[in-house]
């Protein structure tokens, strides 16, 4: 097999040379005009994208011009939230438009995990499948890398990306390759990976080439670029649905050498400057191809920022904590959808929606029928569509795991006593190297967070009837998914694999 790094053999294995592809480097080549008769949709799902990351959401200036493009051309969230703060859990409930407890799927799945997103869950590609949508998705899964639970048992007619998170792999922080059984100086106090099996690309069902170093790593933004170019060109005259969840901008970070340096403020904002030509890539296809008009596209963040990973970690801007917690630094996210002559242009909606309600709500817009079992999500197109007096999600439960940490209804935010990871009062890490976390003891405490996003002020005991009928909404999620590590009896586990899958 070629060397994973070289960009010549990844184009030649992705079967790609001349196709159109605007690789840094490469010619585009001319567009033909054509639209669908139903409405593409396009979902580009960040990886570890904090809440203030994106320069219209507070970051870096100049960074991200094609996400804040789509931002005026389409509606900003400021009350998005996701449904767990960590990478499998919440691409299940992308995905299946259910909190992730529901259909099973916590935490952050490794190789060789014995479950993932049961194949009897609908997905979001398994609706529109039923509608005649092509169904792509080139990036990460992260629901299970054995075959019953990959991509094309899930409703995807293609798939190429990593399986899981792409700092699964036998390297060390420092990009040291790490053997099984490898021992470590006792003198040596810095802080080391254990051993994951090889990291490779998928094709389909099919196992690809290997990324083995910290270039391969950088080439993986550009390469789920291209596929998704070359599929939204290939599906062109028909309804498709494309899935782009990116690698970035989780550690290790990797960027092409056209983005090296670029941004001068580091690497994460090299990184951020790749990603979003990657929108940019996206959008310039759907126009060259006169699709724009025809196409809703989502923009989101699977959680919060790896906080500890320092100047390799993003930011939560107002927010506390980061991915890990259910504090809104971990959970709340930033949200674009653009649909032009649909969706006002350039406004922002305040009203609390998540990425359960993606799912409903795409099923509205394409007039598919929604899953035969019960989902958690709620129809947000009145949002999209500017009605102010619109609310369609009312409350939320926050869960960690099996653990409720908190209930939202309006403006209040009732934390339930639980432990979760903290970065407050620990040194973060620097270059790649993480810093450490703590635990905390969180306690009982009621926030408003339209006036104290920080959730700094507890007013649990100035406000005893709020609490009461915000631990009556607790009551509720208990009743139905369960608490504190319990299942409850609307919890669907997934089968876990045979033998001989």
């Amino acid at each position: 097999m070629a060397h994973p790094t070289r960009r010549r053999d990844f184009l030649r294995y992705l079967g790609l040379a001349g196709v159109g592809v605007a690789l840094p480097g490469f010619e585009r080549t001319a567009a033909t005009q054509s639209g669908p008769r139903r409405p593409n949709v396009v979902v580009i799902f960040m990886d570890d994208m904090g809440y203030a990351d994106p320069a219209v959401y507070g970051g870096a200036p100049g960074t991200t011009p094609n996400i804040d493009r789509l931002a005026t051309q389409g509606m900003r969230f400021t009350n998005f939230y996701v449904a767990q703060a960590v990478c499998s859990a919440s691409r299940a409930a992308l995905l299946t438009g259910c909190y992730s407890n529901r259909v099973g799927v916590l935490g952050a799945l490794g190789p060789n995990a014995a479950t993932g997103l049961d194949p009897d869950e609908d997905t979001i590609a398994d609706m529109l499948k039923r509608r005649g949508y092509a169904c792509g998705i080139f990036g990460k899964w992260h629901l299970g890398d054995h075959q019953p639970y990959l991509p094309l048992q899930q409703g995807f007619d293609e798939y190429f990306g990593l399986p899981y998170s792409n700092d699964m792999w036998p390297v060390d922080y420092d990009g040291t390759p790490i053997t099984p059984g490898q021992k470590r100086d006792p003198a040596d106090t810095r802080q080391h990976r254990g051993y994951w099996p090889p990291l490779h690309l998928m094709e389909g069902n099919a196992q690809g080439p290997e990324i083995r170093d910290f270039s391969g790593q950088g080439s993986l933004t550009a390469l789920y670029t291209a596929r998704a170019v070359h599929f939204i060109t290939a599906h062109k005259d028909e309804p498709f649905f494309l899935y782009l969840p990116h690698s970035m901008v989780h550690v290790p970070l990797g960027v092409s050498r056209r983005f090296r340096g670029k941004s001068g403020r580091g690497l994460f904002s090299d990184v951020m400057m790749e990603v979003d030509w990657s929108v940019g890539q996206v959008l310039d296809t759907l126009r060259r191809h006169g699709l724009e008009d025809d196409t809703v596209v989502i923009f989101t963040s699977d959680n919060g920022p790896w906080l500890n990973f320092g100047n390799h970690a993003g930011s939560a801007g107002p927010f506390r904590e980061g991915k890990g917690t259910m504090w809104e630094g971990g959970c709340r996210v930033p949200a674009i959808v653009r649909w032009p002559r649909q969706v006002p242009a350039g406004t922002v909606c305040h009203r609390m929606a998540a990425t359960i309600d993606i799912l409903p709500t795409i099923a509205a817009i394409t007039d598919a029928p929604l899953p035969a079992r019960r989902i958690d999500g709620v129809n947000i197109l009145p949002l999209l569509r500017g009605d102010q007096n619109a609310n369609p999600r009312d409350v939320y439960w926050y869960y960690y795991g099996q653990t409720l940490t908190g209930v939202r209804q309006g403006p209040w935010k009732l934390q339930l006593p639980h432990e979760a990871r903290t970065y407050e009062g620990h040194t973060p890490g620097w270059d790649g190297i993480p810093g450490t976390t703590g635990t905390l003891k969180v306690e009982l405490g009621l926030y408003n967070l339209e006036t104290d996003i920080g959730e700094t002020i507890n007013l649990v005991n100035e406000q005893p009837e709020i609490v009461r009928r915000l631990q009556a909404i607790a009551a509720a999620a208990r009743a139905d998914l369960g608490d504190t590590g319990e299942p409850g009896p609307g919890v669907r586990p997934p089968r876990k694999i045979a033998a001989k899958d």
